[in-house]
């Protein structure tokens, strides 16, 4: 049976898994990177360190399953960041992160040049600092001599593929993340290039999902401990992987990614950019699968937040954890209530996501008092994320997207608590497939595509959930308090902006 590896490169982890072509989960290396902030606003990374730690991930993986034969390895990325490299695919700096929030007088630019509606009706994107475009002007305008050195200007899909192949291709899907992509022309856009200075040859070219690049450099694959050169194939941004790789092949489904960020994804028949989904900020980009797209809303903080308050709150479990093999976040979780708790929290801890993205926004938690608990503190985090979740939810029904089940998948699907919240305050089932490492094997899948070990995707895909979540006892409670969540942003958006 053939063996693929998915590499999904994730804004402070990356994960190579290796799979059977039944979709068994063989294998997996972790490694961890940092994320550097050198001003107020900024999110940088070394890319060459998270480069070096992804091999470190891939001969880990061989090692660990015992496999050296493999077939193919497809490319699951993090979206928006960007990084200039010389002739030789070698960084110039450190990638700018989707999360840096650096470029506001860029956004004012491309809005007086270009029009914020008429922006998200050529792309799918709004104007906002997450995207790839502000950062390259402003790397243009604030660091022109690396603007002139730089040969490219890539992606972490295509970082990681000139890597491995000595060759800069970019996955259709990923390429429409960046705000520079035409949706209906299926192409660069000429005018937003022109209006950066750039010219098409500096960015990668572009190709489907799910189609093979070339194989793995000799040299690499020997290194790595591969017993011949895998095929490298064309993969896609990593919350799309996540989409395939629990099922979202065909229009209507949803599924709901908690990681560093929490994401929810609902797959289309066309590119959708009416005016429901613009004012809300909410992004449609090629999916990995041809011929759908994706609409996607965004939280920043997600699992973000969480670990926050284990690193700062939670050291003492942080210590338990090491010593008895346990998860930390069980244990801060331990004795939380099973009721509703007594507090809101407005987890904009990095700013807000959709649909509002006001960077100025600032976390808060209310209801505090002397009974208050670390534990109930902890779950009324996720609470608050979930709310925020629901808050998008409705933004996309609004926008006329019909949502009946929730997928969850990513680090907080192993959570029992979460994805019971997630039920309760939204009112819908939510399943968890077994495999929640969904990105990895969404991009294992296109790699079997990519190598002919599937014909396409519809052989490939085959979701086994291990279980559903349906609204509980305590769903009417919650419905109550999100009503009054929903005032918490417009009444202390105008305070967070003064502080």
């Amino acid at each position: 049976m053939s063996a693929l590896i998915g590499l999904d490169i994730g804004t402070t982890a990356c994960k190579a898994s290796l799979f059977r072509e039944d979709g068994t989960l063989v294998a997996k290396a972790t490694r961890e990177y940092s994320i550097q902030i050198p001003h107020k606003g900024w999110a940088e990374q070394n890319a060459e360190i998270v480069w070096t730690l992804a091999e470190e991930a891939l001969a880990q993986v061989l090692k660990d399953s015992g496999t050296r034969d493999v077939v193919a390895i497809g490319i699951s990325a993090q979206g928006e960041a960007v990084m200039p490299v010389n002739a030789q695919g070698q960084t110039l700096r450190p990638a700018i992160l989707g999360m840096d929030t650096r470029t506001d007088a860029q956004n004012v630019w491309l809005r007086e040049r270009f029009g914020a509606e008429h922006l998200f009706d050529l792309t799918g994107v709004p104007v906002h600092t997450i995207n790839t475009l502000p950062k390259l002007l402003w790397l243009r305008e604030h660091e022109p001599e690396i603007w002139s050195r730089a040969d490219k200007f890539l992606l972490y899909e295509d970082f990681v593929i000139h890597k491995m192949t000595g060759q800069a291709m970019v996955s259709r899907c990923l390429a429409s993340r960046t705000q520079m992509y035409d949706l209906k022309a299926d192409c660069w856009n000429t005018d937003l290039l022109d209006a950066a200075g750039l010219a098409p040859s500096r960015l990668s070219l572009v190709q489907q999902s799910g189609k093979a690049v070339g194989e793995m450099r000799p040299d690499l694959a020997s290194a790595l401990g591969f017993s011949r050169p895998p095929l490298v194939v064309s993969g896609g941004h990593d919350q799309a992987c996540g989409a395939l790789g629990v099922g979202l092949t065909k229009p209507g489904l949803a599924m709901v990614s908690t990681g560093t960020a929490e994401v929810m994804e609902v797959s289309l028949d066309q590119p959708t950019v009416n005016k429901s989904l613009y004012e809300s900020n909410i992004s449609v980009y090629a999916h990995v699968v041809p011929g759908l797209y994706l609409a996607m809303t965004l939280n920043h903080s997600g699992g973000l937040l969480l670990r926050w308050f284990r690193d700062t709150f939670g050291q003492e479990e942080l210590r338990q954890a090491q010593i008895g093999g346990l998860d930390a976040y069980d244990l801060i979780l331990k004795n939380a209530p099973d009721h509703p708790t007594r507090l809101m929290v407005l987890p904009h801890f990095s700013g807000s996501g959709t649909p509002t993205f006001d960077i100025a926004s600032k976390g808060a938690i209310l209801g505090l008092t002397f009974a208050s608990t670390r534990p109930e503190i902890a779950k009324a985090l996720l609470e608050g994320l979930t709310f925020e979740l629901r808050l998008n939810l409705d933004l996309l029904i609004k926008g006329g997207i019909f949502i009946s089940e929730l997928r969850a998948i990513g680090g907080g699907a192993r959570s029992a608590i979460w994805v019971q919240l997630k039920a309760d305050i939204t009112g819908l089932p939510v399943a968890v497939p077994i495999v929640t490492e969904a990105a990895g094997w969404g991009a294992a899948l296109l790699a079997g595509v990519g190598a002919g070990v599937f014909e396409n995707l519809d052989e490939a895909v085959n979701v086994t959930f291990e279980q559903r979540y349906l609204p509980g006892p305590y769903s009417p409670n919650y419905q109550e308090r999100y009503q009054v969540y929903q005032s918490i942003y417009p009444t202390l958006a105008a305070l967070n902006h003064r502080l």
